[in-house]
């Protein structure tokens, strides 16, 4: 009888070590990010949150994994990806044919506008007048590239946040910062005495960046977002941050 109860007990031991093996942790969904991108990405208290954390969050959600966002310098996120250290990038990031070197891209999910920010009464009235002007650029984004490219790199100023771009024009360390319109709105309304032209600098598509081994994610993230897409989810995210003007 004692040797059939030891029995039982060893069955119900291996049965729980089996019901806890089940209930293990999902595989993370590691986002590389910098979170200094309103509305796409930024710090509300402690948390990161914007319209790349929520798509990001249901696009885990539709492949059973636990969204993790890492932040760090742009700079440093396709490396991140390209060596598997981050599972994907997403901050704001736009398709270039440099950046197609290193990792493949998603479908697009949203458009972004380059603008540029003065401060009130400046000389700077159109693109033609940023000629020989101090330009600031958050370091490593498309605006650093184009801007490099357009006017020079000795009257480029690159700064590792767009917000300590903003700082230095309200500072009158530089004349303008080019800058996604939607992070662009978000700086001047809440820095008195800046304005956006009205002429828009560059217009370009934001993805997610996913190393190039990695087709398998690739393949189901792009169905996430078509899912996405047709359900209206995304359009609704994307609502809850850039209203309808």
């Amino acid at each position: 009888m004692k040797k059939i109860l030891a029995i039982v007990l060893v069955l119900m031991m291996v049965l729980s070590l089996a019901a806890c093996g089940g209930s293990s942790k999902k595989e993370a969904l590691t986002m590389a990010t910098n979170a200094y991108f309103p509305p796409y990405e930024y710090y509300e208290n402690d948390k990161i949150v914007g319209i790349d954390a929520e798509v990001a969050a249901v696009i885990a959600e539709k492949l059973g994994m636990e969204l993790v966002i890492e932040d760090m310098d742009f700079g440093s996120i396709i490396a991140a990806v390209q060596t598997g250290k981050c599972s994907m990038g997403m901050a704001g990031m736009t398709v270039t044919e440099e950046r197609l070197e290193s990792v493949n891209f998603s479908d697009v999910y949203a458009v972004g506008v380059q603008v540029v920010i003065v401060n009130e009464g400046s000389d700077i009235a159109s693109l033609d007048d940023l000629a020989g002007k101090k330009i600031g650029v958050q370091e490593n984004t498309t605006g650093d590239i184009y801007a490099t490219d357009d006017f020079g790199d000795d009257f480029i100023e690159r700064y590792p946040k767009g917000s300590d771009a903003v700082l230095a024009l309200t500072q009158g360390k530089i004349d303008a910062v080019i800058i996604d319109n939607e992070p662009a709105k978000n700086f001047v309304a809440s820095n008195d005495g800046l304005v956006i032209l009205d002429t828009e600098y560059a217009i370009e598509d934001y993805a997610i960046a996913v190393a190039k081994d990695n087709e398998d994610l690739l393949k189901d993230i792009n169905k996430a977002l078509a899912e996405l897409t047709a359900d209206g989810t995304l359009d609704k995210i994307v609502a809850k941050y850039i209203p309808a003007e």
